[in-house]
């Protein structure tokens, strides 16, 4: 590996640490107002048939042939910053309240059946918090073409460094 790759592996590998911090202090700071019986929102939620792998992402993303999806990711900006989709939008945190009105104003005006995948890639799968309550509130506005990546470590481990295409800054 060389310097540049170690350089964007560190740099992937510390915005996890803190997406994973801010993660625990946001639930850490907010589990006392949820009621004793609340379930916390959880990625495996997220019904099997309406996720879709990095690799068929990757694929269906460098077709010219398949109309592309709007990709948004909801998860933390720092991440997004660091690497993202190339054509992916950055809305917000699908974990906080102004990230859902966020996600809620940007597709208020697309049609319901446009085809729409969302991806996060802060932490492990079974510990986000992002793409549980984004695909919902999707779901809950009658969207009925979404898909979410299945990331099942983190975006540095299951896209970035699988060699998909990235794209920094914004």
């Amino acid at each position: 590996m060389n310097f540049h790759s170690r350089r964007f592996a560190f740099i992937v590998l510390m915005g996890s640490a803190f997406a994973i911090t801010a993660i625990a202090e946001a639930q850490t700071s907010s589990a006392g107002s949820l009621p004793a019986n609340s379930p916390v929102a959880s990625a495996e939620q997220v019904p099997a048939a309406h996720l879709i792998q990095p690799a068929d992402l990757a694929a269906l993303l460098q077709s010219s042939e398949s109309p592309k999806p709007l990709v948004l990711q909801i998860g933390f900006r720092v991440l997004y910053v660091q690497a993202h989709i190339p054509g992916s939008e950055y809305v917000a945190a699908g974990s906080s309240p102004n990230g859902i009105q966020q996600l809620h104003e940007r597709v208020q005006k697309v049609p319901r059946n446009k085809s729409i995948v969302l991806y996060c890639g802060c932490c492990p799968w079974n510990h986000c918090p992002n793409v549980q309550p984004a695909y919902q509130e999707l779901q809950s506005m009658g969207f009925t073409n979404v898909k979410v990546l299945y990331i099942a470590h983190d975006f540095g481990t299951d896209w970035v460094s699988h060699g998909y295409p990235v794209e920094k800054g914004q």
